[in-house]
Parts: structure tokens; C-alpha cells; sequence
């Protein structure tokens, strides 16, 4: 099968396809267009302190509740348990 190929068939659509194609092989003309990036990162660095600060906050809060004793009951002992059963450690 891979000798039916003729060479200078494929040769031959190589040359008429690149003369459909102007400056396809050559320099792209400069119209003058910016085509540079701008890119802000102040907003993703804002949701990333903003979400620090809320999650220092909830361990401060679990902290608390765990020196107080408060999260120490059996509700939360079987609902923390169930939770170890269903998606693991």
C-alpha cells in the first residue's frame, strides 16, 4: 500500500497549497495591533487573604469550643464518627 504514494503527487499539492496561501511560510505583516496581556491580580490576592483570615478565625473558634469543652458530647463524638466511616481519615 505504501508504495502506490507517488512522491510528486504529494510534492505537487505541497506547491498549490502553499500558493493559496499568502505569506504563510513568511513574516506576518505588522498592523499596529497591541496584542500584549494586562493582567490584575489585587482581586485574587484580596479572595485569598479574605479567605486566610476567615479560616484563622474558625480554628481560633474551634480552639475554643475544644478547651471549653463544648464539642465533647455524644452527638458531635457520633457525627464525627459517622463522618470517619463515610469519607474516611
Amino acid at each position: 500500500m505504501i508504495e502506490k504514494i507517488d512522491t510528486s503527487q504529494i510534492r505537487e499539492l505541497l506547491e498549490k497549497s502553499s500558493s493559496r496561501q499568502p505569506n504563510s511560510a513568511g513574516e506576518l505583516p505588522n498592523n499596529g495591533a497591541d496584542v500584549s496581556l494586562h493582567l490584575n491580580y489585587a482581586s485574587l490576592i484580596d479572595k485569598a487573604t479574605q479567605t486566610y483570615q476567615m479560616d484563622t478565625k474558625a480554628v481560633q473558634r474551634a480552639q475554643e469550643l475544644l478547651l471549653s469543652g463544648q464539642l465533647e458530647n455524644p452527638e458531635n463524638i457520633r457525627a464525627a464518627a459517622e463522618s470517619i466511616l463515610g469519607f474516611g481519615i
